[in-house]
């Protein structure tokens, strides 16, 4: 059976500001800049999960790609979209919501509910020229 990767991309937008409770503000505003911002700011994200699995005989899919949309809108966007992600995001609560620490909550939220296939990356766009890729080390 042939083994192969499948990509889904979806979007959303989310708050967060970037502050260390153990850092002083001179320290957070060193560490984080702008990020630090206490009213916070904004992003477009754009989130690409990839799975791999054997190649179905009777269907030709690693798995239906709108099977994997669901999934994340439920898991992920439900949650994420237009919040705050310091305050409005249960599974993020005591966490510093860096575009590296989202990828990595985002990739625990989807490890066990992906049935058949293996998840192989978290791909998080922060912007056009940034993101960060999490593959569960």
């Amino acid at each position: 059976m042939p083994i192969a990767r499948v990509t889904r991309r979806v979007h959303f937008s989310a708050g967060h500001r970037l502050h260390n409770p153990d850092l002083t503000d001179d320290e957070n505003r060193e560490t984080y800049g702008l990020c630090n911002n206490p009213t916070g700011h904004g992003h477009n994200y754009d989130l690409e999960v990839t799975v791999e699995g054997e190649v179905g005989p009777e269907t030709g899919y690693v798995m239906d790609l709108k099977r994997l949309k669901l999934l994340l809108e439920r898991e992920v966007l439900a949650d994420v979209d237009h919040a705050n992600l310091n305050l409005d995001v249960d599974w993020l609560s005591g966490v510093i919501p860096t575009t590296e620490n989202l990828a990595v909550a985002i990739w625990r939220r989807l490890e066990g509910g992906l049935p058949g296939v293996t998840l192989v990356a978290v791909r998080l766009w922060e912007t056009d020229r940034n993101s960060v890729e999490y593959r569960g080390r």
